[in-house]
């Protein structure tokens, strides 16, 4: 039976749940998931625990606060003024606390995304550029169908 190295082309089914327990994401039940390990499709941390498992495997690993998605970085949570937001997107846009607001980036060629945590009367926003699940501790179950 293969197995998953550096560079593997996989199909799995797989199940992401914060401290929670709630689903993030759940392809059980669903179509499998492709992927190639290393394109950044999963976090290095869980990319890495999947190195050796056999095709067929199915395991759940658990993993420490941070472990998957870092710490959460204060440096990240950062206000952006209404003039820049305007100038970024739509200048009619309303946010509200839990929206995800996506950004380019400076090259224009991608995207990051920021989460309203506060919205002030001069209309600034206070985002959080952390990734949802930084310092969090994760569970990722995995189901691995087929390894290329």
């Amino acid at each position: 039976m293969p197995h998953v190295e550096p560079g593997s082309f996989l199909t799995l089914h797989y199940r992401l749940t914060g401290p929670d327990g709630r689903d993030l994401i759940n392809t059980f039940g669903a179509q499998p998931a492709t992927l190639s390990l290393g394109g950044g499709e999963l976090s290095p941390a869980i990319e890495q625990r999947l190195i050796g498992l056999e095709e067929g495997a199915h395991t759940v690993i658990e993993l420490a606060a941070g472990e998957a998605f870092g710490p959460r970085q204060p440096e990240m949570v950062q206000w952006v003024a209404r003039k820049l937001l305007d100038e970024l997107g739509d200048p009619h846009e309303r946010y509200a606390v839990g929206d995800v607001v996506q950004f380019p980036t400076p090259d224009g060629l991608g995207s990051y995304a920021g989460a309203v945590r506060e919205v002030r009367e001069d209309g600034a926003v206070l985002f959080d550029f952390n990734h949802p699940l930084a310092g969090q501790p994760v569970r990722f179950e995995v189901q691995i169908i087929g390894v290329l």
